[in-house]
């Protein structure tokens, strides 16, 4: 097994003898990687979308099959009957979350989600109103935040507030959210970061900042699409009152795949909170009878809108057998080796045009670097690209890397580094 010692050689001699030590190197094998004409194809964006297991077209075919024999009565017929689709991804959903399986429920896209969460944990006063998100948060969490705001009639500028590092740092202290919020903390209703910053790749420490948020009188959700599958998670142990993801990206469910929500299980029946209601969200004991009066499962699935997107989650279903048997404590320790072998690496090139922005400590970060490439951040992208390697350039100069270590090699990072310091030196 492959622990958490340092690598000190960064040779490709090294990255082939860590290669043969990998006791998870079998599961690239149940990966597809895309072709490149140059012959080698090295796939360093799983933070973006992740590869698509061999599983999948066969799980898919399954329930193609399945609708083809049995059409309507899908729903109740066979080994996974569709009237209760999301029942059988619970107990993988939330093992790879730290969570209990009544506290995962897989549904919807991921800010489909957040908005659904905002409606029940968001639930400002004309004291306690204010929602603390991160500087550089992702698009979707700043949009819903300020929209919900709006909703309950407060001024975005005002009510959103958005943390940012410290002058000349690249990433946020836990330290400075705990002193904000001992400070602040009086008016401040709820803290949404994301699990892991899309740009920088730093992870936040979720329990310190839920302890913190609780401490105040807030409340603390997070959008983990960037955690999810990537970190060693404990969301039911840290008290976290809610967390959304997709997917798509470390869970490598396909383009647009369906997403999940947790709800830590002291919510599970609370009825005070605010909800949208939806058919599927019902007791199924009388979903069929059509009751006026909407009676929530409780758990997670008690949010649920609309019936399975059967399709969508079958593809999950794929990736999501991969992790049961891989775990994500043997993933986790890969992933520190594997991202500590390429820091090594890029460490080892004598440039000035390169610095590396997501945090050094490991457990501060996944399986991302994020780089910045003074001047030629787009010109190392396109050689790169050139020359099979798939990453993604971010403006104005950050190149982000992903090694994950479900399908990547230490070779593959060697190569990548190797690139980058033909472009550089």
């Amino acid at each position: 097994m492959i622990g958490d010692t340092p690598v000190p050689m960064t040779t490709l001699d090294r990255a082939r003898a860590l290669d043969a030590e990998d006791e998870l190197a079998g599961f690239r094998d149940e990966f597809l990687f895309p072709s490149h004409p140059s012959g080698r194809a090295v796939y360093l964006c799983g933070n973006s979308l992740g590869l698509q297991p061999r599983a999948t077209r066969q799980w898919v075919l399954r329930e193609l099959e399945h609708w083809a024999e049995h059409a309507v009565e899908g729903h109740f017929r066979g080994e996974r009957p569709w009237f209760a689709y999301h029942e059988f991804f619970a107990k993988g959903a939330a093992e790879v979350v730290g969570a209990r399986p009544g506290e995962v429920v897989v549904m919807n896209g991921l800010t489909v989600n957040l908005h659904l969460m905002l409606v029940s944990f968001y639930a400002p006063t004309p004291s306690r109103y204010r929602i603390v998100i991160e500087a550089g948060a992702f698009p979707s969490d700043r949009y819903a935040v300020a929209s919900h705001a709006r909703l309950h009639g407060f001024d975005p500028e005002t009510t959103v507030v958005e943390l940012a590092p410290r002058a000349g740092e690249d990433d946020l202290r836990t330290a400075d959210v705990e002193a904000f919020l001992a400070r602040e903390g009086g008016n401040v209703a709820l803290v949404m970061l994301g699990g892991v910053n899309y740009y920088t790749g730093q992870a936040q420490d979720l329990a310190a900042i839920t302890a913190a948020a609780h401490a105040c009188g807030a409340r603390a959700g997070f959008d983990l699409a960037h955690a999810a599958g990537n970190l060693e998670l404990s969301l039911h142990d840290w008290d976290v009152d809610f967390a959304v993801w997709c997917t798509y990206k470390y869970l490598n469910s396909g383009p647009g795949g369906v997403a999940c929500a947790f709800v830590h299980e002291r919510w599970a029946s609370a009825p005070e909170l605010p909800r949208l209601a939806g058919w599927w969200g019902n007791d199924p004991a009388t979903r069929f009878t059509m009751p006026d009066e909407f009676v929530p499962q409780p758990g997670a699935a008690g949010w649920q809108l609309s019936n399975a997107p059967v399709l969508t989650m079958a593809a999950f279903g794929a990736s999501l057998e991969i992790f049961g048997r891989a775990g994500m404590k043997r993933l986790g320790a890969k992933s520190r080796a594997l991202t500590g072998f390429l820091e090594s690496c890029l460490r080892g090139i004598d440039t000035d045009l390169l610095t590396i922005i997501t945090p050094t400590d490991p457990a501060a970060r996944g399986c991302q670097l994020s780089l910045r490439v003074a001047e030629r951040g787009e010109s190392v992208h396109e050689a790169l690209t050139a020359r099979g390697v798939y990453c993604d350039f971010r403006r104005p100069d950050v190149v982000r890397v992903a090694p994950v270590p479900l399908y990547n090699s230490f070779e593959d990072v060697w190569f990548f580094s190797e690139i980058v310091r033909e472009c550089v030196t």
